[in-house]
């Protein structure tokens, strides 16, 4: 069946949730709040920060193991019930309060600032699931590229806008600032809620609503579809593979995700002026990477270019690592004073670029090898490997920098993404498109 084109209005509604909920993203999980959680609220300076630090890797994967626990079988209910929105707009409120609640917050309130990272990040991260299930329903298969990449695009506006202000208004993070950058959360629900408002006005639920049996709860329903769908997953064979892949992909980019501006202040020692210019460099690149990589994928298939911006992590990582030396052989070797901070900063175009591209293709590959009536429960198994994902690299990387420090334990992403780029090459692009529009017409 020809998939019904979503209007202008409907796809930008949708990418707006994108546009939202990046402001979550950077300024409580990258760029501000990790930095103040560990720094500030633990403080353990004496230990390089270590237990802060696995703190913060805890409270993450702690989140992220109840979206595992809880995606696919809410995918798996709102399928039968065709209330994706309603899931949708329950996780965006408890994502607001939870956020907001940050303020409370201070230094030493270690515990309470463990227990609202998890209930924010959870909120959010199953949010990205529901919002994402609505994809296959935007448009023909070979425009899920360019719509996948016009939505993380138009996140990375929404985060360069929202960190913007914030590091405009509320400041450097440090003790004598603390009264000022702990609305960092307030600031960041208050966003999320206004602006993901159009999401809520415009965009569409499509599929029809079927009713319970006797007395079967919708728990149990949804436990038992995603178990038959767990015993059948050979019948997805490309889509399963995938999710392999995305695992270790995801591994790396959750690492990135929640380490790097953590990094740039304790390997890199970096000025606050380059703190911002790095989050704007992201920003920029990574929106960049998102809109090109989407038209590249429309022409060269989503495959390709899922492999190559794998293979350009594993680069980026490589550089990372290095920056410190890279900085010292300019020196050695070339007579020029490259300072390593806007060494990192270089390395940040790259990285950028990654970012948006990765998940721009991965999440358009779960929507092409996806049957539409099956969309919300394959999205869940989607947040399901993204996120059991992230418990895997953040525990991972945790522990290590514990051990072994920071900066080498960052090596731990080029093994992820050399997994996730070998996985790759077991996929059929077009056997797994084939296989979800049969599955579409056997119902």
């Amino acid at each position: 069946m020809e998939t019904e084109k979503a209007s202008k209005k409907e796809i930008f509604g949708w990418a707006m949730f994108d546009f939202a909920n990046q402001g979550y993203t950077l300024l409580i999980i990258t760029v501000i709040y990790g930095d103040l959680f560990t720094r500030i609220i633990v403080g353990d300076a004496e230990s390089g920060y270590r237990m802060g630090n696995l703190l913060w890797s805890l409270a993450l994967s702690t989140s992220y193991l109840l979206v595992v626990l809880t995606g696919p079988v809410c995918g798996a209910i709102m399928d039968f019930t065709a209330t994706r929105k309603r899931f949708l707009f329950a996780s965006y409120l408890l994502t607001v309060v939870a956020t907001s609640l940050l303020y409370f917050v201070a230094p030493g309130y270690i515990l309470l600032g463990v227990l609202l990272l998890i209930v924010s990040n959870y909120a959010y991260s199953i949010g990205e699931s529901f919002i994402a299930s609505f994809l296959p329903d935007l448009g023909r298969p070979e425009d899920l590229g360019k719509i996948s990449g016009f939505g993380w695009a138009l996140g990375y506006v929404g985060g360069l806008i929202a960190t913007a202000f914030a590091l405009m208004f509320l400041g450097e993070v440090s003790k004598e600032n603390f009264e000022r950058i702990r609305w960092v959360g307030p600031f960041a629900g208050v966003f999320f809620l206004i602006a993901a408002i159009p999401t809520f006005l415009w965009l569409k639920e499509r599929g029809r609503a079927r009713r319970l049996k006797n007395s079967q709860s919708y728990l149990t329903l949804g436990v038992r579809r995603v178990w038959r769908t767990c015993k059948r997953i050979g019948e997805f064979r490309d889509l399963a593979i995938l999710m392999g892949s995305i695992f270790f992909a995801m591994c790396g980019i959750y690492i990135i995700i929640a380490f790097t501006f953590i990094y740039g202040a304790q390997v890199i020692r970096w000025d606050e002026h380059v703190r911002v210019l790095m989050f704007v460099v992201v920003q920029i690149t990574a929106t960049f990477g998102a809109l090109s990589f989407g038209f590249i994928q429309d022409r060269i298939g989503a495959k390709i270019t899922y492999a190559l911006a794998l293979g350009l992590w594993i680069t980026a990582i490589t550089l990372i690592y290095l920056t410190p030396n890279l900085a010292g052989w300019a020196r050695e070797y070339l007579d020029v004073d490259w300072q390593a901070q806007y060494v990192f900063l270089v390395v940040g175009i790259l990285a950028g670029t990654c970012l948006g591209s990765t998940q721009s293709a991965g999440r358009a590959l779960v929507g092409l090898f996806s049957p539409k009536n099956m969309a919300a429960e394959m999205f869940g198994f989607w947040g399901l490997f993204s996120k059991a994902a992230a418990i895997v690299g953040l525990l991972g990387l945790g522990f290590l920098q514990a051990v072994f420090g920071l900066q080498v334990s960052i090596l731990f992403c080029i093994v992820l993404f050399g997994l996730a780029l070998v996985v790759v090459f077991g996929i059929d692009e077009g056997r797994g498109r084939r296989r979800a529009q049969e599955r579409r017409r056997l119902q």
